[in-house]
């Protein structure tokens, strides 16, 4: 399930970004790789500032994107790291039922060899 999970989280942070990217080519008039480049460092929260939306309907988008594209990135942060600590301790787990399994095979192994081959 968490696998479907991130998913459908990564897809729609590409989406969102492919959006935001649109977006502010035809609003803002920049290059498609410029307005890639904003999207992708508000979105991360960098803010280099050497692009700024001059439009009041880019000001707007940029802050819905902000809103929306947080609430989604630190969904993928989150469900990733749930995903990989869940990994870790099922890998746990099954490391300490395997050194379990090895203990009982060793004592058996011994108490046959107390007993000798005859018993």
């Amino acid at each position: 399930m968490t696998r479907d999970v991130i998913i459908f989280l990564v897809a729609t942070l590409a989406t969102i970004v492919g959006l935001g990217t649109v977006f502010f080519h035809f609003v803002e008039g920049w290059s498609w790789l410029d307005s890639y480049f904003f999207t992708v460092v508000t979105l991360s929260t960098v803010g280099y500032g050497s692009l700024v939306p001059a439009t009041a309907v880019g000001k707007i988008g940029t802050t819905i994107l902000i809103f929306v594209g947080l609430i989604v990135v630190a969904a993928v942060i989150q469900q990733l790291g749930s995903f990989t600590l869940n990994n870790r301790i099922k890998a746990r787990e099954a490391l300490t039922e395997a050194r379990h399994r090895a203990a009982l095979a060793e004592k058996r192994a011994k108490a046959a060899e107390e007993k000798g081959p005859d018993a």
